[in-house]
């Protein structure tokens, strides 16, 4: 049984896609480990990349060829500073030279050695292979497939455990979200004290908690920025940034000088329900125009989605719990990973494989599980509430305009946390005793849908709203 790690499921990188932008990047990472596991690295003097299928189809949309370029050249999405982006991929096409994995110079020109190949690989919709030669005669060649979330897998070893981030048995293995349940009711434990000792077996608690609070720190900085950040994004369809007038009309004139004052500033402007909607849609839309800008956040479960998790969580901390501390946003953000990792075993978190349903479903889904039991939701309840937030996003397609995460991606993260919110109270008013529908069955059904929906409507930019707009009116 695979053990996924909330870790996993909430990696820190950069915008804007989680399996078209980071995938590519950790592949290439992946490629040069294994090119210096076999002694392969010091003998190259060129390379390539082919991209197929989706990967290709929006590439460009969503910065692919950047990501790759950042990734062959030993840059850490994590730990790059967001400003250098745009100097290094310039010097490197300035220079035609590129660093390959920080340590060696060689010939590198992006237009040549960067290719899109419409066809589709078998395995998985988003699929690259790296070449590498030394003068002139190949010695590596390599596939490999990013799955969603960041997840990336070696063509190779697409069944062995190399692939498979967690190797070690957690004391809770968790394959379908009945086994959850059942071991919260046979150890009398909530769902994120099931989750904490799963993860106990793969760290420290004081570890643990460190990761947590840079997730966090990192999902607030970005939220902060997205608010204080007007202007257009980039990418052609000038899409203009709504976030910092949303905001600076809902904060008014109170002061704060950074995100921890700027939490309480908004704890203080007597919130009420019209605005509680324009707060949380604050919020999601902030997230992803800071992912739309090449910037840093956290994937939740992925970056076109990214917004969702962090709106819910602030919805709690600054409109149902003033008091909020780091034990709720550890415990929210544990179920939610638990939940995100459900669906990864159960169908997918790729809107290549699955549409949109795959990350916006997804992620409401988690976001309302772990809002339900902040609020004091039992086990039951929790999962009642992802499976009424996924059961209401099934058969949502992924159609970006011009293949880039702007329209629709932006607000369908507003109305996935919107959704989040309203599927937990339904959950925490209701008898789950006479639940008609489980979670693992709208997962199921998740699956089924997403392999019966036509490839046009999975990030292909070929059907739906990027084939029914006009991209010179934009």
């Amino acid at each position: 049984m695979e053990c996924i790690s909330v870790f996993d499921m909430l990696k820190i990188g950069i915008g804007p896609s989680s399996s078209h932008t980071l995938g590519p990047w950790r592949a290439a990472e992946r490629w040069i480990q294994h090119l210096k596991k076999t002694d392969t690295f010091y003998k190259v003097t060129s390379i390539k990349v082919d991209l197929y299928g989706s990967l290709s189809l929006t590439g460009k949309g969503h910065a692919t060829d950047l990501a790759l370029i950042l990734g062959l050249a030993g840059m850490d999405p994590e730990t790059i500073p967001i400003e250098n982006i745009s100097n290094i991929i310039e010097s490197i096409k300035a220079s035609k030279k590129i660093k390959f994995g920080n340590e060696i110079e060689i010939e590198f020109l992006p237009n040549q050695e960067i290719t899109f190949n419409s066809e589709f690989l078998p395995f998985h919709a988003n699929g690259l292979t790296f070449t590498a030669f030394s003068k002139e005669i190949e010695i590596s060649k390599d596939t490999y497939y990013s799955i969603g979330g960041g997840f990336v897998v070696r063509e190779e070893l697409i069944h062995a455990k190399e692939n498979i981030e967690i190797q070690k048995t957690f004391p809770f293995p968790i394959q379908k979200a009945k086994e959850l349940e059942t071991y919260c009711k046979n150890e009398s434990k909530s769902i994120s004290q099931i989750v904490l000792e799963n993860e106990k077996s793969l760290r420290s608690e004081q570890e643990i908690d460190f990761e947590i609070n840079r997730i966090w720190k990192t999902m607030l900085d970005c939220m902060y920025t997205g608010c204080h950040t007007e202007g257009i994004l980039p990418g052609g369809l000038n899409v203009k940034r709504r976030a910092f007038d949303m905001h600076k009309k809902l904060i008014g004139g109170l002061p704060y000088s950074n995100p921890e004052e700027w939490i309480e500033s908004i704890r203080s402007t007597g919130v009420i329900f019209r605005q509680i909607l324009k707060w949380v849609s604050c919020f999601a839309l902030s997230v992803n125009e800071v992912n739309a800008n090449l910037g840093r956040v956290v994937t939740a479960p992925t970056n076109g989605s990214a917004g969702v998790i962090p709106a819910v969580l602030m919805y709690y901390m600054v409109i149902e719990n003033h008091e909020a501390n780091f034990n709720h946003i550890k415990n929210y953000l544990l179920v939610a990973g638990e939940i995100g990792s459900i669906f990864k075993k159960g169908a997918t978190i790729s809107a290549a494989m699955g549409g949109c349903q795959a990350e916006i479903g997804v992620s409401s889904a988690m976001a309302a599980g772990a809002l339900t039991e902040l609020l004091g939701g039992t086990p039951e309840q929790v999962l009642m509430a992802s499976e009424i937030a996924m059961e209401h996003h099934l058969g949502l397609t992924c159609d970006p305009i011009g293949g880039l995460v702007q329209i629709p991606c932006i607000e369908r993260n507003a109305m996935g946390a919107i959704k989040a919110i309203n599927a937990a109270e339904l959950a925490l008013d209701s008898d789950t005793n006479h639940a008609k529908v489980h979670l693992d069955k709208v997962i199921s059904s998740m699956w089924e849908t997403a392999k019966d929906m036509n490839s046009k409507y999975k990030e292909t930019s070929e059907g739906g709203l990027a084939v029914g707009v006009n991209l010179s009116d934009c």
